[in-house]
């Protein structure tokens, strides 16, 4: 039934169609179709179809058509099918805080945080009482926006006006939600609260606590809180996400001795470090130029096949190498990547490529650089998002030396990845225009206005020459338009030579 509801338009001969299909419909077929119809508006129009065909629609049918709904971002129509159930199943289906929650959440998903707000006041109004569900949701979006005053509202009320008893997780999103807006305090304090709750903590509510005291800067107390785990509960363990913190913590501190003994002692507890602990300690380690560590930790990692270096590791060792100085290492380096056929991204050629440049090797880093437009490496979705600023030394140097074209090829790839970067465009426009491409160089002015950049006088002056010089009074002409709309001035000679050159065009026409 999915099927034919999916491929075609929904009219009365489709309505005629799935009668026929299955004319006695069952909760268990509408329940499946409404799950399995592609579009929220279309799944609509089926469950209302069903009502009008006899099907009586309970709390789990109208529950999953505002999930539907709201997951199909459908605000409005999730809202309004909300406020209509009792109405619309003749009392039948009691209004719950289970309807509300979902509303909650799709309002939140959206970033409509006034939207969850509104529901969760209307919920109220009308006399259905938030669970403490609810109010998780709630606090869950409020933090999220930075609204800590409001959350400590919202929990306030949640005590005293309603009498709901916070659980885990609502003590889980609050010490997350207050450490992440750098009120690590609050945050600790509400751990503490947990207590007079008799609310036991999980070892996500102290990864959480450990994470939020790291990214302060108090990692000894955060160690103590991970020592005191154990003696909580004997349920109660540090696992790989702890570790893992702690170690980036005291990276974090340069206390790299510290960040080595956490690490040995996950190990000696019987914990695999993942890809996400090498790579913290080997970042922490480089920054300090550890190199000789670095490798004992690469060659032991092999040995049980707990981990092989990837994308990340190569990147920070090369970048590593690289602000030591030792280039002839980083290229080393990335003859590995390929060795291990470990994935290059844009990092790891931008690195190499900016320090060739600091070098001046810019041969070598024009190999790496056409390497790196051929593979369109760039528009890759994995690894790291490129900065445009990190081949401006590369655009600089090929504009400087007639390969102009190169480099723009390399800057479209940036643009297509939405990368902006108003100094590229300055030395592609003047690069083309010591060229004579003056027509290329009067494209990317548009295109940097379009994306309100804001050219220099030399871009505008050295167009309007070159164009006038090729013959392009009418081009020279529209940039002087721009100009005139910047804050620039132009020459006077310029705007007489532009009015000649325009007036010889027109006099055959005259003639």
């Amino acid at each position: 039934m999915a099927r034919v509801i999916n491929s075609t338009p929904w009219s009365s001969e489709l309505e005629s169609s799935i009668s026929s299909l299955s004319p006695s419909l069952s909760k268990t077929t509408v329940l499946q179709t409404l799950r399995l119809i592609k579009n929220p508006s279309k799944t609509l129009q089926f469950f209302n179809w069903v009502q009008k065909m006899g099907f009586p629609h309970d709390a789990q049918s109208f529950f999953l058509m505002i999930e539907i709904l709201g997951k199909g971002r459908n605000l409005n129509a999730a809202r309004n099918l909300l406020l209509s159930i009792e109405k619309r199943s003749n009392g039948s289906v009691m209004l719950e805080d289970k309807f509300f929650n979902s509303l909650i959440r799709s309002y939140g998903r959206a970033g409509l945080f006034q939207e969850s707000i509104q529901v969760f006041e209307t919920m109220k109004s009308i006399g259905v009482s938030p669970s403490v569900v609810s109010f998780n949701n709630l606090l869950s979006i409020l933090l999220k926006r930075g609204r800590t005053n409001m959350a400590k509202s919202v929990f306030d009320e949640m005590l005293s006006t309603f009498g709901v008893t916070p659980d885990v997780y609502t003590f889980n999103i609050l010490i997350n939600g207050f450490c992440m807006n750098s009120m690590v305090d609050e945050g600790f304090r509400f751990f503490k609260e947990m207590e007079r709750f008799k609310c036991d903590p999980d070892v996500v509510t102290y990864n959480t606590i450990v994470d939020g005291l790291c990214r302060v800067g108090k990692v000894g107390v955060a160690h103590n809180v991970v020592i005191g785990m154990s003696k909580k509960s004997l349920d109660l363990n540090p696992n790989v996400v702890t570790y893992t913190t702690l170690v980036r913590g005291y990276c974090m501190k340069q206390d790299i001795d510290e960040a080595l003994a956490v690490f040995q002692e996950m190990i000696s507890k019987g914990l695999k470090p993942n890809k996400i602990t090498y790579n913290t300690l080997i970042k922490g380690l480089s920054v300090l130029q550890k190199f000789d560590k670095i490798k004992e930790i690469l060659e032991g990692m092999g040995e049980d096949g707990r981990f092989t270096p990837d994308t990340c590791t190569f990147n920070t060792l090369i970048n590593a190498h690289c602000d030591a100085g030792n280039i002839d290492e980083a290229l080393n380096m990335f003859k590995r990547v390929s060795e291990l056929e470990v994935q290059s991204d844009s990092a790891t050629y931008s690195v190499i490529i900016r320090s060739l440049c600091q070098i001046g090797d810019f041969e070598k880093a024009e190999e790496f650089f056409d390497d790196l437009a051929k593979k369109e490496i760039l528009l890759s979705d994995v690894g790291c998002m490129p900065i445009v600023a990190a081949y401006n030394p590369m655009f600089e140097y090929l504009c400087g030396n007639g390969k102009t074209k190169k480099a723009e090829r390399v800057f479209r790839q940036l643009l297509k990845r939405g990368r902006q970067d108003p100094p590229a465009y300055q030395t592609l426009i003047l690069g083309h225009c010591r060229e004579g491409l003056f027509k290329a160089g009067y494209e990317l002015l548009v295109l940097m206005l379009r994306l309100d950049f804001e050219p220099g006088f030399e871009i505008y002056d050295s167009l309007i020459t070159g164009l006038l010089q090729k013959g392009e009074p009418l081009l020279a002409h529209l940039t002087l338009e721009k100009m005139l709309k910047s804050s620039h001035l132009p020459q006077t000679s310029s705007v007489h030579a532009i009015l000649a050159e325009l007036l010889k065009k027109l006099r055959p026409r005259s003639s």
